[in-house]
């Protein structure tokens, strides 16, 4: 068994109201400036950098760092594009970086044709532990002091057929570029599992289907404090959305499988013992000597977002960041985690009760899960082989195991909860960000691997450091006022913090902190906090 598995028996605390959480809660000490630590790893070695911390609950801090000052050579420009598709996630990247010279050659031509002044730009990414250097081409075109201020260029730029958008050079992460001078927000929550005295809870809310923000996840739970956690089903066409795209384990129970391959944060209630390892999920069906291929847990039939399924899965079951791969010919397992209604269509359905006993067969997908027992829905060729497998009053053994990359089953225990997340940052203290390995370089082109790796963004990291204590932190981003971080730079920031073991979360408009029933942080979105699938939240000792 995995020793991130092995922990002391402590007696489980049970959630409280909110009410009785937020007076349990003991006043704050007066926030103090730390000023003997190094700066983070960002910008000029010269930026001035503040940090506030003050105790939350016995063995929980929390630290405000701010570095830096306005930079006043960044500015607006327009990056030019292929028009959007009109993907509903808003944090897709738009095809805005090519390898090809001559294509981006050509973007510059049509540009100037137009008698629109542009800039063909070649870039380079900072080195990471699986990939790096020569990226691509970009166009850009013009600079401001603020987007309003390019409205007429950007037309102009749409009027020849081709897409874009303003952009701020504070957020390129570009090799070799002069350093920026800011500015940056973080705030990082350093447990202690030694004083720390509450519950850490992973909640997905009432069920999978649906998203709850991270305020309203720790409400429900009475957290005094949280973040966001793993990544989840955002696009209806994706899957259920709220739904795990990856691991997801709770309070022992695996409730979805792992994007096999990728690293997994494993945290246990009492916060002690926390660790990151890379898990695999297999399944199956037995009944006699037949058995069936299990594809999943908890989601729709089909569909495997951020791909690391099995290796019938197209087009590849391999871990792809942001990808749904398919499958036409899948068996799936349903609990009540999943939500009220089942996913319909063709197929066949199968109703077991607690003892996992067959009750029914339909050859039509739907319904709701059963109050005691579960559902295994199927489709394509595996819906006949399932009611050849499953006849009413059957006793099936449905199998459902993690294994670490040692080869060992993991056998979570009721105390131990899993998070997805990736890529990996540091490793024994190194630093180690594996972004091929985890599935965020994809084949096609090298835009996503622009937008979503080698630009700041607001993230979301989880690790542990060398005293054992779990530390989760947020980074604003997509603000001229908060630049956030590329992902090189959030594996440097989380290794200059002390983390000897780091991986990246949810980021992006998800990218949320809650304290005391505030949020701290400033959500990208538009619209402010985003609905989450999940959030890692800590609930204070009742007594």
């Amino acid at each position: 068994m995995s020793p991130f598995f092995r922990r002391r028996r402590r007696v489980l605390i049970g959630a409280v109201a909110l009410a009785a959480s937020l007076s349990a809660v003991a006043a704050p000490a007066a926030a103090h400036p730390d000023t003997h630590r190094p700066g983070l790893p960002l910008g000029a070695a010269d930026l001035p950098e503040s940090r506030q911390t003050q105790q939350l609950q016995p063995g929980v801090t929390l630290t405000t760092i701010t570095r830096g000052v306005p930079d006043t050579t960044d500015f607006w420009t327009i990056e030019v594009s292929a028009p959007d598709a009109g993907n509903p996630d808003p944090d897709a990247p738009k095809t805005a970086i090519t390898t090809s010279h001559a294509a981006a050659q050509q973007t510059w031509q049509t540009l100037h044709d137009a008698g629109i002044d542009a800039r063909l730009e070649t870039v380079d990414t900072p080195p990471t532990a699986d990939t790096g250097g020569f990226l691509g081409y970009r166009v850009r075109v013009g600079s401001a002091a603020s987007s309003a201020a390019l409205a007429a260029e950007l037309k102009a730029v749409k009027a020849t057929g081709l897409g874009g958008s303003a952009v701020y050079t504070g957020w390129d992460g570009d090799a070799g570029a002069a350093p920026s001078r800011g500015t940056w927000h973080l705030q990082v929550l350093t447990i202690d599992p030694r004083r720390f005295h509450g519950r850490l809870l992973d909640s997905y809310g009432p069920d999978f289907v649906g998203r709850e923000t991270t305020s309203a996840l720790a409400a429900a739970s009475g957290a005094f404090a949280g973040v966001n956690a793993g990544f989840f089903v955002l696009d209806p066409k994706a899957g259920a959305p709220g739904d795990p795209a990856g691991i997801g384990v709770y309070d022992g129970r695996v409730e979805s499988e792992a994007t096999n391959g990728r690293p997994a944060l494993v945290v246990h209630d009492d916060a002690a013992n926390t660790g990151i390892e890379r898990l695999w999920w297999r399944g199956d069906v037995r009944h006699g000597d037949a058995t069936l291929t299990l594809d999943g847990l908890n989601r729709v039939p089909g569909l495997i977002r951020n791909c690391g399924g099995t290796p019938d899965d197209s087009y590849t079951d391999a871990p792809q960041q942001d990808v749904t791969c398919t499958d036409p010919d899948e068996v799936i397992a349903f609990d009540a985690a999943y939500g009220a209604q089942l996913p319909t269509g063709d197929g066949a359905q199968v109703v077991l009760d607690a003892r996992d006993r067959v009750v029914s067969v339909a050859d039509e997908r739907g319904g709701a899960v059963p109050a005691v027992g579960r559902v295994l829905q199927a489709t394509g060729t595996d819906a006949a082989a399932l009611v050849a497998l499953a006849p009413v009053g059957a006793h099936l053994a449905i199998g459902s195991r993690l294994v670490d990359a040692r080869g060992h089953t993991v056998r979570p225990s009721r105390h131990t909860s899993i998070v997805n997340g990736g890529p990996l940052l540091v490793r024994d203290g190194r630093l180690d960000v594996t972004v091929a390995q985890d599935g965020m370089v994809e084949p096609a082109g090298p835009s996503f691997y622009y937008g979503w790796v080698h630009k700041r963004n607001p993230r979301t990291v989880a690790g542990v450091d060398a005293r054992g204590r779990l530390v989760l932190i947020t980074a604003d981003g997509r603000s001229t006022d908060s630049l956030g971080l590329s992902i090189p730079e959030t594996a440097a920031v989380a290794k200059s913090l002390g983390l000897r073991q780091a991986m990246n979360l949810d980021g992006g408009g998800s990218t949320t902190m809650v304290v005391n029933g505030s949020v701290l942080n400033s959500p990208s979105d538009a619209a402010g906090e985003r609905p989450v699938g999940d959030a890692l939240l800590l609930l204070p000792d009742r007594h």
